[in-house]
């Protein structure tokens, strides 16, 4: 019987330790409570860290595209420079823009040293620059798209583990109760057949049988004691929850199983049109198309308009006597930049392809999921019907060896091959309704079906 438990808790440790790599570290909340299956989910979105990283990428996306927007407002920047020159065509422009020319004196070959203080205004606006900042703009626009998509796609993922970890966690359960259950029925047979042997009516080798049994039995009670705190642990986990704290579940396996799946098209459809990592894998390819754009932007000319306000004087005091403006337009264009301009669109051009790549396997993913889910919730519902009569079954052929046994009819190995029997399709059973309702959330998750 040991060995027969040991299927249904191979199954349930792979499902736990899959949740527990993609799960984030615990944080610390003041209650926990007691939690239905949606309770938990809530909780878990409200406090699960993986939650908090994702908002805080939509935040910086939307910092980036502030970034993006600032080139389209004008820049204005105010300054304070110092000269000191002997030179006589410097020291000669910077008494002139003193507004303290004196022809009739001095000497302009040799003007001795002359300080000059200028404190200014200066204002810039980008009139053209080959559209690299509209596409930058758009790019950003598209990142803060691709952010909240990626979270919805992260509270999917989270949703999925939470209910996985919740029934592998009540499933835990029953199989706990089942072996204690088997620990209990087996020790009364084997008091009563030490009782037959003690008065000469049984064989010690059935004793011995039975006390092997037994020692399964408890071997699976122990482990199955073990999956619930395991369990328990990772859906701390994922709630948020430190070690030390403490909830309880309101929920058993008895609620209803899924419906039977939609045909494959339907669901491929569906996941085609609303599943968040393939919208977000969609976006990322958008966006490099944009950055190739601005990249090949650099080719073109650039134009910037400026206006400068300020005053010079040999010292710090301001005077409206000697303040002048600047203003103009100055247009550029890279000649020759070391080729920096072609590398960048290489680069851009080859990340557009890595982006179209990544698209192209996540919808290969997207189908791989959606059809590994509805073929896994459809065989767990029809284990479920086979296994569900099995239990009924097996327990009949208990009940009637139980009777045979008590009037000596049958020895105690076909009353342990009964019981293991019994067992057996007990295991299946939980193990085929946990699927049913695992398979269903992983087929809401392929589908992109959550909010």
């Amino acid at each position: 019987m040991g060995a027969l438990m040991r299927l249904l808790f191979k199954h349930l440790a792979v499902v736990l330790v899959t949740v527990a790599v993609v799960s984030g570290k615990a944080g610390a909340v003041t209650n926990a409570g007691v939690f239905t299956l949606q309770q938990a989910i809530d909780f878990a979105l409200e406090n699960n860290p993986e939650i908090s990283i994702m908002q805080a990428r939509i935040d910086q996306a939307d910092a980036q595209l502030g970034q993006a927007l600032a080139s389209f407002y004008p820049q204005v920047k105010a300054g304070l420079s110092y000269q000191h020159s002997d030179n006589p065509a410097q020291a000669f422009s910077m008494i002139i823009a003193q507004r303290r020319l004196n022809l009739n004196g001095g000497d302009f070959n040799h003007p001795g040293g002359v300080d000059n203080y200028r404190p200014q205004v200066t204002a810039t606006y980008s009139l053209f620059r080959g559209g690299q900042d509209y596409y930058l703009s758009q790019a950003a626009e598209l990142g803060v798209e691709t952010s909240e998509l990626e979270k919805t796609a992260t509270r999917h993922h989270l949703i999925n583990n939470v209910t996985a970890a919740f029934y592998g966690y009540l499933a835990a359960q029953d199989a706990h109760e089942l072996s204690l259950r088997s620990v209990e029925a087996v020790q009364s047979e084997l008091d009563q057949s030490r009782v037959r042997y003690d008065a000469g009516t049984l064989l010690k080798s059935d004793v011995l049988s039975l006390e092997v049994q037994l020692a399964e039995a408890k071997d699976a009670q122990i482990q199955a004691a073990n999956a619930i705190e395991i369990a328990m642990a990772m859906l701390k986990t994922l709630l948020g929850l430190s070690s030390e704290q403490a909830f309880t579940i309101s929920e058993n396996l008895s609620q209803p199983l899924p419906a039977a799946p939609a045909e494959f098209d339907a669901l491929l459809s569906q996941a085609l049109s609303q599943h968040p990592g393939l919208k977000a894998a969609e976006k990322r390819v958008a966006i490099a198309e944009q950055q190739l754009n601005a990249a090949q932007a650099g080719h073109l000319p650039r134009a910037d308009a400026f206006v400068s306000y300020g005053s010079d004087s040999k010292d710090l005091a301001f005077s409206s006597n000697r303040d002048n403006v600047t203003a103009g337009v100055t247009v550029e264009v890279d000649v020759f930049s070391g080729f920096a301009t072609q590398e960048k669109v290489k680069k851009a051009e080859h990340e557009l392809t890595a982006a179209r790549e990544a698209a192209r396997q996540m919808r290969l993913r997207v189908e791989n999921q959606v059809k590994t889910a509805q073929l896994r919730l459809r065989e767990a519902l029809n284990r479920e019907q086979v296994t569900s009569v099995s239990v009924t079954a097996a327990e009949e052929a208990l009940r009637l060896v139980k009777e045979q046994r008590n009037a000596g009819v049958v020895t105690v190995t076909r009353y342990i091959e009964a019981e293991v029997a019994r067992d057996r399709a007990k295991t299946r059973d939980i193990s085929a309704r946990y699927d049913a309702l695992r398979a269903e959330a992983e087929l809401n998750q392929a589908t992109g079906f959550w909010n």
